[in-house]
């Protein structure tokens, strides 16, 4: 019988006060019955430290707070069919393997295990988690720190928050089901310390502690990118788990680490939960409003182009056509500053701001037109609906002269009456913004319709000045500020 490292290992821990008696009964002077009492009876310097004034004391907190803190497991099963010959890919490269449910009708069942964490939210059962835990999952089990297990089931998710909600399924199990206090993201300060608690890597129950690194980070996951950073320690397993301030309330949902980085981890501002669980508990899905426009981020370059003095708010690259926004009169140039009353800092504030609203909502948006006057504007909210993305078109083949070269550019004729980016100076400031391809439908607000109209209006753009294009790249449209090379 082979004794693997790991428990050979162990035994040997187990060991090693027995053999330190051993030691001690052959060649040590034993120890008094006086030394042994002024031992028992004295002070114990390393039991119960005590936490130093201004320090947490996270011991007391992660006491309070475990026993709501819960593992996941999710089971998937994955079918894979036979061929056509009764041949199994798998076993044709690796050889038989033990046969699972489903080989009479040609196929074969396999089940692929995930482990997450997550916390009960309350005492009727219900626990959050990440919805990518969960995803496709046959069966989930819910393990409490105390040892109990629950089978639960799905009752929502949000995959673009990456959120889920569970809910544990025997009701006679309910009873005195630890919960969580709920905080606030919003008011989360960078600096401040916090606690995470997961089951990283199936270990189990894990406490690490660390500061909010940052606020409202950005990793790309999508259009609601919003995230707490944070240097506790976040791994595989601790997906859905609980991140705490030092009121022991949850203040996030742990959700990424960066791949490339120790020791920065990512979690969900636990206000965006608030803002959809209504809807996860009673309808298992979430559904938010849309404007139907494009908008992009402003930087200095792009709001001198435009006459602006602030880089604030969203600037409108194009409208859907008989969409919200349309039928409302945004065009595109419009620059959204608020949103009932709410400012709109960077572009990437408004996708959060409209999808915290239904469809069928009325909000109203302050928006500066592009000759700077303001404005409210009242909006009915679509539906946001799941897109498919929109190929671009490849670039025009005909051939075209260039006629004129600036800003790093070089335009030519379309083979449509129009003007198209031919070339762009890799060591421009356009080599960023721009590249061959694109059509110039603006120079400087006024429409060009000519290589050679749009190569004058660009040369025409004072010196020290940005010109301000609109560029058409597929079937969207949108601004730039461009520098002189």
């Amino acid at each position: 019988m082979r004794i693997s490292k790991v428990a050979l290992a162990v035994a040997t821990l187990a060991l090693l006060p027995a053999c330190e008696n051993r030691r001690f009964a052959a060649g040590a002077p034993p120890r008094t019955e006086t030394t042994l009492t002024s031992i028992e009876s004295g002070p114990a310097p390393f039991a119960t430290p005590p936490v130093l004034p201004g320090a947490p004391d996270i011991a007391t907190l992660a006491a309070a707070v475990t026993p709501s803190v819960v593992n996941i497991t999710a089971v998937q099963e994955i079918r894979m069919k036979r061929d056509e010959n009764g041949i199994d890919p798998f076993e044709f490269f690796f050889g038989a393997r033990p046969r699972g449910n489903g080989e009479g009708n040609g196929e074969e069942v396999m089940k692929r295990r995930g482990l997450g964490s997550g916390f009960i939210l309350d005492a009727r059962g219900h626990v959050i988690t990440n919805a990518h835990v969960v995803e496709d999952a046959t069966t989930v089990r819910v393990t409490l720190a105390d040892g109990r297990d629950f089978e639960a089931s799905v009752r929502g998710r949000d995959p673009r928050l990456d959120l889920a909600v569970l809910e544990i399924k025997d009701g006679n199990t309910k009873k005195d089901l630890p919960s969580v206090s709920l905080g606030s993201s919003e008011a989360l300060r960078v600096g401040e310390y916090v606690v995470a608690i997961g089951n990283p890597f199936g270990l189990g129950d894990t406490v690490t502690m660390g500061i909010v690194s940052a606020k409202s980070r950005e990793i790309g996951a999508g259009p609601y990118d919003d995230f707490i950073q944070t240097d506790a320690s976040i791994n595989p397993g601790n997906s859905g788990g609980p991140l705490f301030n030092l009121k022991g309330q949850v203040v996030g949902i742990n959700t990424a680490m960066a791949a490339t980085g120790n020791g920065i981890g990512f979690a969900i501002p636990i206000d965006a939960l608030k803002d959809v669980l209504p809807q996860l508990l009673t309808t298992g899905k979430v559904a938010r409003g849309r404007l139907g426009i494009e908008i992009q981020p402003m930087d200095e370059t792009l709001a001198t182009a435009l006459g602006r003095t602030k880089w604030t708010g969203a600037l409108v690259g194009d409208v859907e056509k008989d969409g919200p926004a349309a039928k409302a009169g945004i065009k595109p140039g419009d620059v959204i500053e608020s949103i009932d009353n709410v400012a709109v800092d960077q572009a990437r504030d408004l996708p959060r701001l409209i999808g915290r609203h239904p469809p069928g909502a009325h909000v109203t948006l302050s928006i500066s037109a592009k000759d700077k006057t303001p404005r409210n504007v009242d909006v009915t909210l679509d539906e946001l609906r799941d897109q498919t993305s929109r190929p671009t078109p490849v670039p025009p083949s005909a051939p075209a002269t260039p006629k004129k070269r600036d800003f790093g550019l070089e335009i030519g004729e379309d083979g449509h009456g129009g003007a198209v980016v031919r070339n762009v100076d890799p060591r421009s400031n356009a080599a960023e913004l721009l590249e061959p391809g694109d059509s110039i439908i603006e120079v400087n607000s006024l429409p060009v319709h000519t290589a050679r109209e749009a190569a004058d209006k660009i040369k025409a753009t004072p010196d020290g000045k940005p010109v301000l294009l609109k560029v058409k790249r597929g079937d969207r449209t949108r601004f730039i500020g461009l520098e002189r090379h």
